[in-house]
């Protein structure tokens, strides 16, 4: 693999919102979002190796195993929608990816994502490191977006209805 030279943020995914993707409230449903943002996801996988193609060639994967979505603004059917994703860490086998979700034209933000990811070996389903020039490509990625401001949203929890936090 020849490794992508990193770019800030990366800016890899494109999408319209799908009728089916309406819910009752005549706006987005909060799965469809997961969905997109996963879309996204699997754009920032391609362009370093670990996608579709991977997983079929090398018996390995990526997981999510922790995600956190925020929501600014509501979308609705046929806006056209842009993802700006950022690489905020990277280790042997870990994966920290942030998303923003904007309006395509008009550039305001709709949602975030946040994901933790782990490589696995399929045949095991255990967790283990990257090859060595997709573990040097991520870690130039992630050195190149830990310049950037870290977004506000990165690293929220859920807040308890006193205001103090879930996870503290």
């Amino acid at each position: 693999m020849t490794a992508p030279a990193p770019t800030t943020p990366l800016a890899l995914h494109h999408e319209t919102v799908r009728s089916e993707w309406i819910d009752y409230n005549g706006h987005m449903n909060v799965a469809y979002y997961l969905l997109a943002f996963d879309h996204a996801t699997d754009a920032v996988l391609d362009r370093f190796g670990i996608g579709k193609a991977y997983v079929a060639a090398e018996n390995r994967s990526v997981f999510v195993v922790d995600a956190h979505l925020t929501y600014a603004r509501e979308v609705t059917e046929g806006m056209p929608l842009r993802f700006e994703s950022l690489l905020l860490g990277a280790d042997a086998k870990r994966l920290h990816l942030f998303h923003e979700m904007r309006h395509a034209e008009e550039g305001w933000l709709a949602a975030t994502a946040e994901f933790m990811l782990l490589h696995v070996d399929l045949a095991t389903r255990k967790t283990g490191p990257y090859p060595p020039a997709v573990a040097v490509a991520l870690a130039e990625q992630a050195a190149a977006h830990v310049r950037l401001p870290r977004p506000p949203q990165a690293g929220r929890a859920v807040a308890r209805l006193d205001g103090s936090r879930a996870d503290g």
